[in-house]
């Protein structure tokens, strides 16, 4: 039997979509099949799409950007890219990105109510190992300059160094002046002035690597 040439899109459209929710561990929409398949107009890839899902192949849920699956491939949960914009240590301002290609990818039904502004840092040290952060964890940050007591917070201290050292501490206010609290007994607290520090956002969620 001679394949027709839609019988192989259709075959390719099948291994993108295996493919993409494997490398993304997400559902791929319509518009990353077209751009993984060689820059396939959005038109192109539904027609192969209602085509298999009439045959039972597909998943496909045109109301949902993401609504696409293999019938045999497992439900993927949906899931958020955050941004690692570099290493939470002493002296290096987190501003500057450290590897634009890095990310962490987090449940879309994590609890997080606002996912603008999300960014990953990672941990270097100990200092907060009573809250269960560990060096080598991975913080997911919600950007933010404002805290209340009790939040953990990424601060950057000016003044302390040319740069500025970038700590993760919990915050308290006390009188005229800030309290940064570490999470481990054999740290001191660092107190600096309101106008020596900026508040670049609180932690919202730890991830840990298995290795």
């Amino acid at each position: 039997m001679v394949r027709t040439s839609g019988e192989r899109m259709r075959e390719r459209v099948i291994k993108a979509i295996d493919e993409l929710s494997t490398i993304n561990n997400r559902p791929p929409t319509n518009r990353e099949l077209g751009e993984y398949l060689g820059g396939k107009s959005t038109g192109h890839i539904d027609y192969h799409l209602r085509i298999l899902k009439a045959r039972g192949v597909i998943n496909h849920d045109a109301k949902k950007s993401r609504g696409i699956s293999l019938v045999d491939q497992p439900e993927r949960p949906e899931t958020i890219r955050v941004p690692v914009m570099g290493t939470i240590a002493a002296g290096q301002p987190i501003d500057a990105v450290e590897d634009p290609d890095a990310y962490v990818a987090i449940s879309a039904s994590s609890g997080l109510k606002n996912r603008d502004g999300l960014f990953a840092l990672k941990v270097r040290g100990t200092s907060m190992i009573e809250d269960l952060i560990d060096d080598g964890d991975i913080v997911v940050v919600q950007k933010q300059e404002t805290a209340v007591d009790g939040d953990t917070v990424v601060a950057l201290l000016d003044g302390v160094t040319q740069e500025g050292e970038a700590t993760l501490k919990r915050f308290y206010r006390e009188k005229e002046r800030v309290r940064l609290e570490p999470r481990n007994p054999s740290m001191s607290p660092i107190y600096v002035r309101p106008d020596e520090l900026r508040i670049q956002g609180k932690v919202v969620s730890v991830i840990r690597p298995l290795v």
